[in-house]
């Protein structure tokens, strides 16, 4: 949170700009105040993911003192406002990752069903689907579905939490298992891949099978 003075605060994200002639990356503060989108440069950045770059942006806009920890609601389950932030702003579907995804997929002149099951009476549904090829895609989100470069574990209510967390990778073991049993190729891929890696990886699965070059 960015405190804006009079007792209002506004939520804050990172921004990454890389430079085109010296490919340098930059790091910036953005809110939003009701009118405009504010922006505070923060400083260069250079590892070597932007998982990385963010969270230095983070790292760095904390150091300025540019940001106010936000209070967690007394009912909440979550351990940390940054956990909370994540339960909120994780979607079920059609999240910017599958977006971006679907439409690398699009010019690449593949054609797919969205939020399918792969077979009928089963309650699966594939994030990206290819009937024809028997492919199913899911782009999994690093807060639900345990991350192992970004996943922090809970420190409040650990004990729902981590049985909630196993739970997940449990019924994401058993769809894979359901779907390779069934003659499927599954692709996972997390929230944070590059969409165009993604894209190379799914483009060989399903021209493996049509054919196509």
């Amino acid at each position: 949170m960015v405190d804006l003075g009079d007792g209002r605060i506004a939520h804050a994200s990172i921004s990454l700009r890389v430079l085109p002639k010296t490919r340098r990356i930059r790091a910036s503060l953005r809110w939003g105040d009701g009118k405009k989108s504010p922006e505070r440069y923060l400083g260069e950045v250079e590892h070597d993911t932007r998982a990385a770059n963010l969270a230095e942006g983070w790292r760095l806009a904390w150091a300025k003192g540019l940001l106010k920890e936000e209070a967690l609601p007394e009912d909440s389950t979550a351990s940390t406002p940054a956990v909370r932030a994540s339960m909120r702003g994780n979607r079920g579907k059609d999240t910017k990752p599958e977006k971006v995804l679907r439409s690398l997929l699009f010019k690449e002149g593949l054609r797919y069903r969205v939020n399918a099951r792969p077979i009928q009476g089963i309650r699966r549904s594939a994030d990206v689907l290819f009937p024809k090829a028997r492919v199913a895609v899911f782009v999994d989100g690093c807060f639900w579905h345990v991350c192992p470069e970004h996943h922090r574990p809970a420190t409040k209510n650990t004990e729902f939490w981590t049985e909630k967390f196993a739970d997940n990778q449990r019924r994401d073991a058993e769809t894979n298992r359901i779907l390779e049993e069934a003659g499927w190729t599954v692709i996972r891929a997390w929230e944070h891949e590059a969409p165009e890696d993604v894209a190379q990886r799914v483009l060989s699965a399903v021209r493996s099978v049509t054919g196509e070059a």
